[in-house]
Order: C-alpha cells, then sequence, then structure tokens
C-alpha cells in the first residue's frame, strides 16, 4: 500500500458557519461545496441554499466539512457515534508568531503559545465546532 494524502472530513452541524470560521479565522479558501439537493457542486456558497458537504484548503491542508447527517448517512460506521473529536490537528506553519497575534485579536479560544521541550513553538485552538487545531513552528 503507498499513502499518497490525508484529508480530515470534519462531521459539524452547519457548513457555512463552518466554512466562514476557516475562512475568516484561519485564511482558508472554500474549493468546491454540495448543496442539500446535492445536484452539483458550487465554488461559492448561496445565502439561499444549505449545503451537506465542503472542501476548504490553504497551501498544502485540505480539510472536508460534512454536515453529520450526511456523514452518518455515507459512512454507516459512524451511525451511532457521537460525533466528536478526541484528537488534534497538528499543522506545521511558517510565521507562528504574527498567526498567533491575529488569532488572539479574534474571538476564538485557544491556548497560550509556549516552546515545547522538543524544540517546537506551538499553541492550540478549538474551531466553532469543538475541533482542536494545533500550530506549530520549530523555535529559533
Amino acid at each position: 500500500m503507498k499513502t499518497n494524502k490525508l484529508t480530515p472530513n470534519f462531521a459539524v452541524a452547519n457548513i457555512k458557519q463552518t466554512v466562514e470560521f476557516y475562512k475568516s479565522v484561519l485564511g482558508f479558501n472554500l474549493i468546491v461545496a454540495v448543496p442539500e439537493s446535492q445536484d452539483g457542486i458550487e465554488q461559492v456558497l448561496s445565502d439561499d441554499k444549505e449545503y451537506v458537504y465542503a472542501l476548504i484548503s490553504k497551501d498544502n491542508i485540505e480539510f472536508m466539512i460534512q454536515r453529520t447527517d450526511s456523514f452518518k448517512k455515507d459512512v454507516p460506521l459512524a451511525e451511532q457515534e457521537i460525533i466528536g473529536a478526541s484528537v488534534s490537528f497538528y499543522m506545521e506553519i511558517e510565521g507562528i508568531t504574527d498567526f498567533y497575534q491575529q488569532i488572539r485579536s479574534k474571538e476564538v479560544v485557544s491556548t497560550e503559545m509556549k516552546t515545547t521541550w522538543y524544540g517546537m513553538r506551538e499553541f492550540y485552538l478549538k474551531d466553532n465546532n469543538g475541533y482542536i487545531l494545533g500550530f506549530a513552528e520549530k523555535a529559533e
């Protein structure tokens, strides 16, 4: 088996709110969205539609965002599961100090930035669905 890529799929209550969070707080871009009617894909979210799926990206990171009911239908193993995260999604970035200051200026739940014993400057935040995202850069 050769592994090519990992793209987490977050089960969420509201696609539009989640896309807005990732765009406005973290600088992600919407790649595609699937409306509730599932009759095509769109590159822009419409105010008068609801959505079941979106793909967002920033640099080399992609996340799939899927409405919980749609996710449970597509992934039967998740039908009885309570959706949530007991993991963090850890991303190495460049420019962590400036990024941390931007995050601190927004209404986002985050940890303090610290330098770890393993030589990384890092902090964590919660997205609008409670998923935990970690950001790190090698300490100088």
